[in-house]
């Protein structure tokens, strides 16, 4: 059966840094206010005048250099991001253009922090169906321009960054042992549009800002996210010990470490990166994948389990040997 393998990853944060220290200058808030509740020391802010766009296409730049895979055999571009560039035409369109491809075809998702896991399961459905070979998906975010900076509940805990991995078509015997996107389970839940939204858009007429109620946000979160990770592991009749890493979306200290718990994954096992790069929503994962795989974590052959949770709600899931 065809696999969609992982070629290479790429990231990218801007150079500017914000410290709790420098957070609690600007909103009613302290270091240690912020470190107890969700684990971050820091976060990257885009300068002015960089988009969403030019975080992508240097993302996109460093994955397909890490793949050694040529822009002009990418087949097709998913860019997971709730912060386009423009309304319209897709941002996934800029990185097209600025790579040079001029062939395939390239589209936006939203499904806000998500956004990354559905990106990766639709490149792996275009992949399996055979009407793509070469995969570029990318997660990328400048939520620092929907953030109220007046409401410490919300300012402190996002930043801004990309991501992206290479996924290439190849050979599987259907055996969890195959190399690629072994299963992936995705949901959402619009009766929850409330607790996590951003107040405006083109139809209203503003831009808006973001909106969250916490604790409603984080009580979902620990439950969706540990139903969501069950499915895959019943869907490959694996268990949490067959793990090799756990790479979850980058929202809060206290959810990844209740979410691994709760799914019997030591900590030792958890890929967090939350401290320095705070929740860049779609980018947070694919940014905590190479990570890891640039440190020396993640190698060849090991099982790696992604999961996320965004506004929606939306969440998913998905199992992938390196």
């Amino acid at each position: 059966m065809i696999r969609s393998i992982v070629r290479g990853t790429g990231a990218y944060l801007p150079e500017r840094i914000v410290t709790n220290a420098e957070m609690a200058t600007l909103v009613d808030t302290s270091d240690e206010w912020i470190v107890a509740r969700t684990g971050i020391t820091q976060r990257h802010i885009a300068a002015d005048g960089e988009m969403t766009s030019d975080l992508a296409i240097a993302a996109a730049k460093a994955a397909l250099a890490d793949a050694q895979v040529h822009a002009d055999d990418v087949d097709m571009i998913v860019m997971a991001t709730a912060t386009p560039d423009d309304t319209f035409p897709a941002t996934a369109t800029v990185v097209q253009a600025a790579l040079g491809i001029e062939r395939g075809f390239a589209f936006d998702m939203q499904a806000v922090c998500s956004g990354f896991v559905y990106a990766v399961a639709t490149a792996d459905n275009f992949i399996k169906a055979g009407q793509v070979k070469t995969a570029l998906v990318i997660g990328a975010e400048t939520f620092s321009r929907i953030l109220d900076w007046e409401d410490r509940t919300t300012a402190v805990l996002f930043g801004d960054g990309a991501g992206a991995l290479v996924l290439q078509a190849g050979e599987g015997e259907g055996t969890t042992d195959d190399r690629g996107v072994l299963t992936s389970h995705l949901h959402s839940d619009g009766r929850y549009r409330d607790k996590l939204y951003v107040d405006g858009g083109p139809s209203r007429g503003t831009v808006g800002h973001l909106r969250m109620e916490g604790r409603e946000v984080f009580r979902h979160a620990v439950v969706n996210i540990a139903d969501v990770i069950d499915e895959a592991l019943d869907a490959t009749g694996l268990s949490a010990a067959d793990i090799d890493w756990f790479v979850p979306h980058q929202a809060n200290r206290r959810i990844l470490d209740a979410t691994a718990k709760r799914i019997g994954l030591p900590p030792e096992k958890v890929v967090m990166t939350v401290g320095q790069h705070a929740n860049t929503s779609a980018a947070s994962v694919p940014l905590a994948l190479d990570v890891a795989r640039r440190d020396g974590r993640i190698k060849q052959n090991d099982m790696v389990l992604l999961e996320a949770m965004g506004g929606g709600f939306t969440w998913g899931s998905a199992l992938v040997r390196w």
